[in-house]
């Protein structure tokens, strides 16, 4: 039941946004995983609300650059998306767990930050996070859609690959991510486990942002580039079946390797270029990373000591290695804060390209410092077209080789590892594994990660430790089956217009969030609202970057500057 009207609500934000001197957002209205439901669920309905008076999140037109021009609940159980200019890919974009609706009073009661208790749609409700241990959740009884056999599902983290590992051995654990590559043939051989290939494309790349001396001389990000002995790297640290990157993208996702293949190692190339640049000798720098096992790094530390060595070795570089927290990594590289050298990578969110290059390589990401056009163009013209042009994306490719913002190293081959018992064992291509899909025979089910989540809010967050958590709870309107395919989840359906500019969604009825209030139109909307609009007092979060929201649909709506 709601408990007020949506009018008097929104202005009642926008007047505290106005208060606080933000821009007020406009407050009338005028007039687009895993398995999908049964479909009984989805005949579910209720007579439409007399008094249901629909969220509007309105642009106020596309002069301010993003992708998004409306957002509207047009009735209890209809959203349309009006967009600036065609979007190919916004059913993958919306399938992805960071879009996930929460209800529309829990947002507005948490001030926009339900940092540690979501409340969500999904088959587990939170019990509890307790910070440093692990995550507790309970089968959501009133869930609509396939239940857990389980009655608990418990997510514990442990960051090294041997103690993930043993827990599974002596079977305080059911499933684990991204088991070390030296431990593939103990797996095997075990008769109690399983090893689940995980299909999913990705990237390792040695990150360097060019507002910072000396990165800003592109001689000596290409120095680095040639220095890199990667066929070394992947033949010492990674599973069979993994190959040095010749894109940044890989190329099982369309589009993805048109265009170039990356620098040959060249170090004799490289100490010439780096000389050329005024450095014959070298210079100091720091290589930094975070101590997480991932599935495009599955020995972070020895990886960066072995690029470390490569480097003082062809280069003459003085190199200290950091560990930094995830958190703090994510935040400070991410946001192009970091000074140095860094190992990062990218899994795969939504199968099309725009996931890979329009996120790291659009203009407004600061990641790798100032961002060139002759690559961030083309994709931004590919990324409005139905049917893109591939010689954009090689034209991307090319600029981005030619720039050299980062370096990319792998495309690992990566695996999950289960007990034998448990059915249903999985590791998706896309998306996150969700644990009610699976059993155990068990009334408890466990799953560890590599590392804790950073807040279980993921409209703020990037990382895939939180969104795994997140993705146990709270549902988007698509999701991602177990073979990667996008499918309705909290919508039946969306279609669009001929041109692709509009979307509308029809959401699935009979739908209850886990405090007992019904999903509807209007929880859409402000959930989105909450992660796009800059000026709402519900654009809170975590760190308030919201990445995916700024990068995915190009531009944050009235964000200053």
């Amino acid at each position: 039941m709601r408990r007020y009207r949506w009018p008097v609500y929104l202005a009642a934000m926008a007047t505290i946004v106005a208060a606080c001197g933000g821009t007020p957002a406009p407050t009338t209205t005028e007039g687009p995983p895993e398995t999908q439901p049964p479909a009984t669920s989805s005949t579910t309905t209720r007579a439409p609300s007399p008094e249901f008076e629909g969220a509007v999140l309105d642009a106020g037109g596309c002069d301010y650059g993003g992708k998004i021009a409306k957002i509207e609940a047009v009735d209890e159980f209809t959203v349309v998306f009006d967009l600036c200019s065609p979007d190919p890919a916004f059913l993958a974009k919306i399938a992805f767990g960071v879009f996930g609706i929460q209800p529309a009073e829990h947002l507005e009661a948490t001030g926009g930050a339900p940092i540690t208790n979501p409340i969500g749609t999904g088959p587990y409700k939170l019990v509890e996070w307790v910070q440093g241990d692990s995550v507790v959740y309970e089968r959501f009884d009133d869930y609509y859609g396939e239940k857990p056999a389980h009655k608990t599902a418990v997510l514990r983290w442990a960051t090294e690959g041997a103690q993930r590992l043993l827990e599974l051995q002596t079977g305080n654990v059911d499933g684990i991510t991204f088991p070390s590559t030296d431990d593939y043939p103990v797996i095997e051989q075990d008769p109690n486990l399983v090893l689940v290939n995980k299909p999913e494309p990705n990237i390792l790349y040695v990150g360097m942002t060019n507002t910072f001396e000396p990165f800003d001389d592109v001689r000596v990000r290409k120095a680095i580039a040639l220095a890199i002995d990667r066929q070394r790297i992947v033949d010492t640290f990674y599973p069979p079946g993994s190959e040095v990157a010749s894109h940044f993208t890989p190329c099982s996702v369309k589009f993805g390797c048109e265009g170039e293949p990356w620098y040959d190692y060249d170090p004799e190339q490289a100490k010439a270029l780096l000389a050329e640049a005024g450095y014959p000798d070298g210079f100091a720098t720091k290589i930094g990373y975070r101590d997480v096992f991932r599935g495009y790094l599955p020995e972070p530390g020895a990886v960066a000591q072995d690029i470390a060595a490569q480097l003082e070795e062809n280069l003459g570089l003085d190199i200290t290695i950091e560990v930094i927290e995830s958190g703090e990594f994510i935040q400070t590289t991410t946001q192009g804060k970091y000074d140095g050298l860094y190992l990062l990578g990218w899994t795969g969110d939504y199968p099309h390209i725009t996931n890979f290059l329009d996120f790291h390589f659009n203009a407004d990401n600061p990641q790798f410092g100032k961002n060139d056009p002759s690559y961030y163009e083309p994709l931004a013209e590919a990324s409005k077209q139905v049917d893109p042009d591939p010689a954009l994306y090689a034209q991307a490719n090319n600029a981005i080789k030619e720039f050299v913002p980062m370096v990319p190293i792998v495309h690992s081959v990566t695996a999950f590892a289960y007990r034998a018992e448990v059915d249903g064992a999985y590791a998706p291509p896309w998306g996150q594994v969700q644990f009610h899909l699976m059993d155990n025979g068990k009334d408890t089910f466990v799953f560890m990660q590599g590392n804790e989540p950073i807040s279980l809010y993921c409209a703020d967050e990037s990382d895939g430790e939180s969104l795994r958590a997140c993705a146990q709870v709270v549902e988007a309107l698509y999701d991602y089956d177990q073979n990667g395919e996008v499918v309705p989840q909290l919508a039946t359906e969306c279609t669009a217009n001929d041109d692709l500019t509009q979307w509308t969604c029809k959401l699935r009825q009979g739908v209850k969030f886990h405090d007992g209030s019904d999903f509807d139109a209007n929880d859409v909307v402000v959930s989105f609202t909450a992660g796009l609009d800059a000026s709402s007092p519900l654009h809170v979060g975590n760190s308030g970057a919201f990445d995916y929201y700024s990068y995915l649909w190009d531009k944050l709506i009235r964000a200053e500057g």
